[in-house]
């Protein structure tokens, strides 16, 4: 059991750093894999016979043996972080116990015992009597102890693991102190023991053999989302294992494949993306006279690679620890990368980005993720919590795109069938999930809650340019958990529908331009919609300060506070 002075000492940031080393060793792996293949491609060029194809099988092996490491180093960096993320999340339950204890006059000892009176304070009698003043009592410390936060003090053992009340108190307070002391040394204890079952599985796994072939039959990558998981879940741990090996494309995109497989299979493809755009790269460039198509194809790989090492950057960025759920680097490139464990956590954001966003953009546009978080965080330390930055279709580039609402539709399904992923493969109760909109992404969010459904909370929508609907009944959500904000100066407010536009467009050309315009009331018609921030849309708003269309995350922003007060449901 883990003790009350265990729990205080504990250090999260040491078990995540200890999981990044794990994943560390993926790269000196992958050239020592792509060493031997060069020394393969040379054999093979100048020997030939029996030996040297016996040669060049045991090399395969060896390579074999090499890859099948990569997505175990995954697993064991996904083990540690998301033992460092628990422990912390039990240590601010912690502090919230001691600081309830603070207010209502709980005394809390050393081995996490509650009591309303303190016991007898020891009269100082100097350091030779070996005793310190206030030992035992609300400060100083203990002999062969320490101070701890809140006031208490905490030996270098755990003697009593759990959170005793004293029989004789009996308040209120008393129970309340004892029940959260409790609550954040369960959580400290079961991801103790979570942890170290995963790593003696993965060390079994090691012994006995990584990886083994599953039987014939795969779901489509359309497939719903719980028929992914009933398959998933009746396969053994080697044969997930091998699938995520030898078939990453394929597990890297369904829907109800656990976000912890999928993360490694999609990690790999990164890396196997990377080295493609490589090689292409170099056969452009050996070529003896590259023209115009190779110039511009040069280009293009540039800007590949640029966007995938950008999004590799942020993936070994944390905490929290990245999950990267899905990617396409293909054409202006896409991504699903979650900040936290979504399975895991007891509050999701899904963030859908708007207009021109694409792989390159994403290490960006998960930093607004990311500042939800942490704002939620702060509102909220003892909450399991985790963001994902949703970028999985194809965004408008230019206005003229924008201005049409085909592409938010083409984006609907994918994003029902990401939702309805996240409810199947979570861990325990069920999640308060919240998807959240900005300009196009909004659209795109309130498309899919129209046409198809979305698994959520709440729908939140910023800067909109109106979501497709003219009510807030028409998403499918009771209109009390539908959401929107627009900011004083966003210039979003200035959009019409087309059809007014080039009735203005004629209209400025009139001699009554100026008394007609004065006359037209404003309707709060959007492109798409009725303003989803304007009360006659029928949902709730919250305030935005004068930030302009792309500053709702900007840390001043009252709409930052807003939107992390919505993923935790307050």
């Amino acid at each position: 059991m883990t003790g009350y002075a265990q729990l205080w000492r504990a250090a999260p940031g040491r078990w995540g750093a200890a999981g990044a080393a794990w994943r560390g060793l993926a790269d000196p792996v992958r050239r020592r894999r792509a060493a031997l293949n060069e020394r393969a491609t040379t054999l093979r060029a100048a020997w030939s016979g029996g030996a040297a194809g016996a040669a060049d099988g045991r090399l395969g092996v060896l390579r074999g043996e090499l890859t099948a490491l990569l997505p175990a180093l995954i697993e064991a960096d996904q083990v540690l972080a998301e033992f460092a993320g628990r422990l912390r999340v039990a240590k601010a339950r912690l502090a919230e116990a001691v600081a309830l204890a603070d207010r209502t006059g709980v005394l809390v000892d050393r081995h996490g015992r509650v009591s309303t009176a303190p016991p007898s304070a020891p009269t100082w009698a100097g350091p030779e009597a070996g005793v310190l003043p206030g030992a035992g009592l609300r400060s100083g410390a203990p002999p062969g102890g320490r101070s701890l936060p809140g006031g208490r003090t905490g030996s270098g053992s755990a003697a009593m693991p759990g959170a005793d009340v004293d029989a004789a108190a009996g308040p209120l307070a008393l129970d309340q102190v004892a029940t959260a002391l409790r609550d954040a040394l369960a959580l400290a204890d079961a991801a103790d023991r979570e942890a170290a079952i995963r790593l003696d599985e993965l060390s079994g796994a090691a012994r006995a053999g990584w990886a083994d072939p599953p039987p014939p039959g795969r779901p489509p990558a359309d497939a719903d989302p719980a028929t992914v998981r009933a398959w998933w879940a009746g396969l053994t741990p080697a044969q997930r294992r091998w699938l995520v090996r030898h078939e990453p494309g394929r597990v890297g995109r369904l829907d109800g494949v656990p976000v912890a497989a999928r993360d490694q299979a999609n990690r790999l493809l990164l890396d196997d993306r990377r080295e493609a755009l490589l090689a292409a790269r170099r056969e452009l460039l050996g070529r003896a006279a590259p023209g115009l198509a190779e110039r511009a194809g040069l280009r293009r790989l540039d800007a590949g690679l640029a966007g995938l090492d950008g999004l590799a950057g942020r993936l070994a960025a944390g905490p929290p620890r990245s999950y990267l759920l899905g990617l396409d680097p293909t054409g202006d490139g896409r991504a699903i990368v979650a900040l936290g464990n979504p399975d895991r956590a007891d509050r999701v954001l899904t963030y859908v980005p708007g207009m021109t966003a694409d792989l390159a953009d994403a290490p960006a546009e998960l930093g607004r993720a990311g500042r939800v978080l942490s704002r939620c965080a702060g509102l909220a330390p003892g909450r399991e919590t985790a963001a994902v930055l949703w970028l999985d279709y194809d965004a408008p580039d230019f206005l003229p795109e924008a201005a049409r609402s085909s592409q938010a539709g083409d984006a609907g399904p994918a994003l029902h069938r990401f939702q309805e992923g996240l409810r199947e493969t979570h861990e325990g109760p069920p999640a308060r999930q919240t998807v959240l909109g900005h300009s196009y992404g909004s659209l795109v969010v309130g498309a899919a809650a129209r046409d198809h459904g979305l698994d959520a909370d709440a729908l939140v929508f910023v800067g909109s340019p109106g979501v497709g609907v003219d009510r807030a009944e028409a998403l499918g959500l009771p209109p009390e958990r539908v959401w929107a904000s627009t900011a004083p100066d966003d210039v979003i407010r200035l959009v019409e529908p087309p059809g007014q536009l080039t009735g203005r467009a004629v209209l400025a050309a009139s001699p009554l331009a100026t008394a007609v315009s004065l006359l037209r009331p404003d309707d709060h018609e959007l492109w798409f919609g009725h303003d989803p921030s304007d009360p006659g849309f029928g949902g709730r708003t919250f305030p935005s300060g004068r930030y302009g269309h792309t500053g709702y995350w900007e840390a001043g922003n009252p709409a930052l506070d807003g939107m992390a007060r919505i993923v935790l449901g307050r």
